[in-house]
């Protein structure tokens, strides 16, 4: 399983059921942010936070 199917299952135990269009910037973010935002997953309250990360 890669990384950013490992991070979309965490996001979803953390946060619950995640937007398509999160999930779709999921698919089309770096491997560098996607490390970033495994690394910050405890500091997510919101989907906003996980996008502050993305963009």
């Amino acid at each position: 399983m890669g990384i950013e199917k490992i991070l979309k299952e965490l996001l979803k135990v953390k946060l619950g059921t995640l937007s398509n269009s999160l999930e779709e910037r999921l698919t089309t973010t770096s491997l560098e942010k996607l490390n970033e935002l495994t690394l910050n997953i405890f500091n997510f309250n919101s989907e906003e936070d996980v996008l502050k990360i993305i963009c």
